[in-house]
């Protein structure tokens, strides 16, 4: 006997997703008017998908990347009735004695089922979220790499999409020296591009650089939430102390004046991944959306 779908009639029902997406040909996350974007092509999968059962939900995501950006851990959710989860069920082939399929994760698949097995994004999990969740407002952190190949490491044309090819030599040392100075809690106007009414205040939990075993440059940086450009700008500091044409105490000073002027570039945005998104417990998930929304309004 089929088991009663314990969903009730009315209820809304939060999802959440899981997207890795290679971010070369999407020009970033936002939906925008004739634009290929990550936002926009899973809607349109969400609107042939409910395209019976109104209205078409929309998404919430982490973190709005920029185009050309990819990301390995994105997270997302976006609201259900009761009835658009009731009808994302599907009877299971085979003799499973009546059973159904799992309506989020039948979800997932038919969002990967619509952009094609040689698809440049893809939804990994989608499930239920716990009471409280906010894909935007309750992370504790956010997690993103950055791929260089400099003088030192080899240039493999298959990672040219993902990996940022540098003319020179780096100092990993020197950069090392000059990111452990820029960690704390501090105004990041001079590393972030403004937007009216977004502060620029950020905690920056973790930086570092680091070569693979195979020789590529990663920079690993983690911060409460980043404002525009900030992970590429602070690269491009660190990318400079490297060559040697900064000290490795001048970022950290940059910081403070609050004025980068001209004296490093803002690297490319090929190089930038989003690699994970970290939340608190279930039972914290709600508080943290709350004090988010007071503290910083909005983040990305």
């Amino acid at each position: 006997m089929e088991e009663a779908n314990p969903v009730q009639p009315g209820i809304v029902i939060r999802l959440r997703l899981d997207i890795a997406y290679d971010g070369t040909n999407f020009s970033g996350w936002s939906t925008q008017p004739e634009l290929r974007t990550v936002q926009g092509t899973i809607e349109d999968a969400l609107g042939v998908i409910f395209r019976k059962h109104g209205p078409i939900p929309t998404l919430v995501v982490a973190g709005r990347t920029d185009a050309g950006v990819h990301a390995s851990g994105q997270v997302a959710h976006l609201d259900l009735t009761a009835g658009q989860l009731r009808s994302l069920d599907r009877p299971r082939r085979g003799n499973l004695g009546g059973r159904r399929y799992d309506g989020p994760a039948s979800l997932a698949r038919r969002i990967n089922g619509i952009a094609g097995l040689e698809a440049d994004i893809y939804v990994s999990r989608a499930v239920i979220a716990p009471e409280g969740f906010d894909a935007r407002f309750s992370p504790m952190w956010r997690r993103y790499e950055y791929r260089i190949s400099d003088n030192e490491s080899p240039r493999d044309p298959r990672y040219r999409n993902h990996t940022v090819w540098y003319p020179a030599t780096l100092d990993v040392d020197a950069m090392n020296v000059a990111a452990q100075e820029l960690l704390g809690l501090h105004d990041w106007a001079a590393y972030c591009k403004p937007r009216e009414g977004a502060t620029t205040v950020r905690s920056l939990e973790e930086f570092r650089f680091s070569r693979t075993d195979e020789g590529i440059i990663v920079g690993e940086v983690r911060a409460d939430a980043f404002c525009h450009s900030m992970v590429r700008s602070l690269v491009g500091a660190g990318v400079y102390v490297g060559q040697g044409k900064l000290d490795s105490g001048r970022p950290a000073d940059i910081r403070d004046e609050r004025s980068k002027g001209s004296e490093f570039k803002v690297m490319p945005a090929k190089g930038l991944t989003l690699v994970e998104v970290g939340y608190p417990a279930d039972d914290q998930l709600a508080a943290r959306a709350e004090l988010t929304r007071a503290r910083r309004n909005p983040l990305e």
